[in-house]
């Protein structure tokens, strides 16, 4: 029987900023946190969101085609809710929201990434592009508001890679960990939860302190998770057992990347381990669709960033003098990569 080729893989991507920008509109109106509270017809949420009549049934209804709400009955009978994973993981009020690197997609990467085509040719990042913007980390700590959205996408983005790695990565050997870049301590957190004997410590930088230290005593991990102020650019790490970063090193250039491996390599004791957590390129470079996207996101939100693979990195730990490195498969397209001293 001859082979049928058709089309539809080609426009399902080619169209997918339909879907795309469908559910993201929705987090960012929280629609899925209103609806955390209980059902409601189309009428009422147009009025709580302070949505327009038209187009009103088209939006709900291509969500629920969507699969992220459900729903009884038809337009003016109708009723909605949300679906099981919506309800768990883009309800703001739950501890399991991870929709924070959706509200970030919504307010910063989607427009950016309009520019890619400018940026391919140029290698310049957005704000270079776009004169006026500020660079990706001076945008972010300048505002309050927008730091906590980046900490919380940060957080959404990576939680179920940290929780993997705690729970899959052998403590026995180890009593102290660092996580360089912390954020929010999530990671730190998940550790501590998992590995009764381990005392983790968040590195950041001094406006991320705070958030950290209070994400730590909601958590009730603050005899557990220590938190402390640096710049991993002008300070050397502190020292422990296990160096770990997570979508870190994919924002810098290869210069950055080889001084932060040198300093984790410095602050580690013989049989310390440092873990690298990232969408990491499969070596065939052929595979993770994701990992090599999010290099592509690296050329518009940085000036010299992106990501790597595992054959990348394992070139670079060698260089600085570590003995062996191994890959761990974490969730989705992430993975753990680990150099041992």
């Amino acid at each position: 029987m001859e082979k049928q080729i058709d089309p539809s893989k080609i426009m399902q991507i080619g169209m997918g900023f339909w879907a795309s920008k469908t559910l993201l509109t929705a987090v960012n109106m929280s629609l899925f946190t209103l609806l955390a509270k209980g059902e409601l017809t189309g009428d009422e949420i147009k009025n709580k969101l302070n949505l327009h009549d038209r187009s009103l049934y088209d939006f709900l209804d291509t969500l629920v085609a969507l699969g992220f709400l459900t729903r009884t009955g038809l337009k003016e009978t109708a009723y909605y809710s949300n679906s099981e994973d919506t309800n768990l993981f883009l309800d703001k009020e739950k501890t399991s929201y991870c929709g924070g690197i959706l509200e970030m997609a919504n307010n910063r990467l989607y427009p950016n990434w309009d520019l890619l085509e400018d940026g391919l040719k140029t290698g310049k990042s957005y704000d270079q592009l776009k004169p006026g913007s500020k660079p990706l980390f001076e945008h972010l700590y300048s505002s309050p508001e927008r730091l906590s959205e980046f900490l919380r996408a940060m957080g959404g983005l990576q939680m179920g890679n940290f929780m993997a790695f705690s729970n899959q990565f052998d403590f026995s050997n180890y009593q102290t960990l660092c996580d360089i870049g912390g954020a929010g301590g999530y990671l730190s957190a998940q550790v501590a939860l998992n590995n009764s004997h381990m005392k983790c410590t968040s590195f950041d930088l001094p406006a991320v302190t705070p958030i950290t230290t209070e994400n730590m005593k909601a958590m009730g991990l603050g005899d557990k998770v220590k938190t402390q102020s640096g710049d991993f650019f002008k300070e050397e790490f502190p020292k422990a057992d296990v160096i770990t970063m997570g979508n870190i090193l994919h924002d810098w250039g290869t210069k950055d990347k080889l001084m932060l491996i040198q300093k984790a390599y410095n602050a580690l004791p013989d049989g310390g381990a440092l873990i690298v957590i990232e969408n990491v390129i499969d070596d065939n470079r052929s595979e993770n669709a994701f990992g090599l996207m999010m290099s592509l996101n690296m050329l518009l939100e940085t000036s010299e960033g992106y990501d790597f693979s595992k054959a990348d990195f394992e070139v670079w730990a060698h260089e600085i003098g570590f003995n062996k490195v191994y890959s761990m498969p974490l969730t989705g397209p992430s993975s753990a990569l680990i150099a041992l001293k």
